[in-house]
């Protein structure tokens, strides 16, 4: 690829998902009021093509992505290791730097 740094292109995405579960209304942690449904929140980072990198722990679907994001410490240890992250307005404020 000529004149393209690679490097200075790479990155990777973030992005959380709400896997559906079967539960009661009694278990409200795992209920989530955005979907509307029970499920178990699990953030995903992905390469620049859509290719699965890494999942994290599942968590309750009440959990949101910006929760679920600073408790794992996703955006910290990505900017520790030099690796740009594009993910949603939702994860504005994830990180502890900004």
């Amino acid at each position: 690829m000529d004149g393209l740094d690679v490097d200075a292109q790479a990155f990777v995405l973030l992005d959380g998902t709400l896997l559906p579960i079967d539960r009661i209304a009694a278990d409200r942690p795992y209920y989530s009021g955005k979907h509307k449904k029970h499920g178990m929140n699990v953030q995903v980072i992905a390469d620049p093509f859509g290719g699965l990198l890494w999942a994290s722990p599942a968590l309750p679907g009440a959990v949101h992505d910006v929760r679920a994001a600073r408790e794992i410490g996703i955006a910290d240890t990505l900017a520790e290791a030099g690796i740009k992250c594009w993910a949603d307005k939702g994860y504005r404020g994830t990180s502890s730097a900004t």
